[in-house]
């Protein structure tokens, strides 16, 4: 009975052990695939924040299993195509207070489906690819961003969800149409259809070359009238201005003479 205790409580023993030991092998290989500058955590999946990092781009070794994704507050300057390309579990990413200017096309493909939520506010992006949106059920943040507002901001306004809220807070920095700079982006699709603005501006530009070269036309017919008119005028009295031919004095003897 003695024999068997002991080797209970060692088998016990050498159990945790064991426990232990595997414990400290997954969080060492949780920590050793945490990108450089940033810190990794388990909560509902694995949260990896490299806020406050000193990043210049978006780390291209992230975990697979990445839930959350925070890397706000750096300075990265775009986001390349496919970068996210494996996070098929990504569903919170945040990249607001950078310097990102340029967004590719295929920038979010491989979680467009999964994300429910993107930050891109503050930062520095003027317009994107007409198709970087495409798919995304996010509800996106991108206020506080100097937007050119034209026909390719709305068309990725209305391919992105909840582009109501989104659009309203949209302020056009610049704008096809002057008078739209400074107002929200959803005040100005409302005034004007602006993937309608070239083919408008076009018709005006053909109007008027129309009715320029109408109004050239009619002002040589009318010259040319006018200029004939005054021809015959002076030809007429050039031909009035000749000496009528007067009888000879013979002419009417002869006459008289015959009757």
């Amino acid at each position: 009975m003695h024999l068997l205790d002991l080797w209970l409580t060692r088998s016990l023993s050498m159990c945790l052990l064991l426990q232990s030991f595997v414990l400290m092998i997954l969080c060492f290989h949780s920590a050793s695939m945490c990108p450089k500058g940033c810190l990794c955590s388990r909560s509902g999946g694995l949260n990896v924040s490299c806020s406050n990092a000193n990043l210049k781009e978006i780390p291209r070794d992230l975990p697979t299993d990445t839930v959350l994704l925070y890397l706000d507050s750096n300075q990265i300057t775009s986001i390349p195509n496919g970068i996210f390309k494996d996070l098929n579990q990504l569903r919170v990413l945040n990249l607001s207070k950078n310097g990102i200017e340029f967004i590719d096309e295929h920038a979010f493909k491989g979680v467009a489906e999964t994300l429910q939520t993107l930050d891109l506010s503050d930062n520095r992006i003027k317009s994107v690819h007409k198709n970087a949106f495409n798919n995304l059920k996010a509800r996106a943040r991108i206020a506080n961003n100097p937007w050119h507002c034209d026909c390719t901001l709305q068309q990725v306004l209305r391919s992105m969800a909840s582009n109501h809220e989104t659009a309203n807070n949209v302020i056009c920095k610049t704008s096809v149409l002057d008078e739209h700079t400074g107002t929200p982006f959803l005040s100005a699709a409302n005034d004007a259809d602006l993937c309608n603005l070239p083919k408008k501006t076009t018709d005006y530009a053909m109007l008027v070359t129309m009715f320029g070269w109408f109004t050239m036309v009619i002002s040589y017919v009318v010259y040319y009238v006018r200029q004939n008119q005054e021809d015959a005028r002076r030809h007429l009295e050039y031909l009035k201005s000749l000496p009528s031919r007067q009888k000879k004095p013979d002419e009417a003897d002869d006459i008289s003479t015959v009757v």
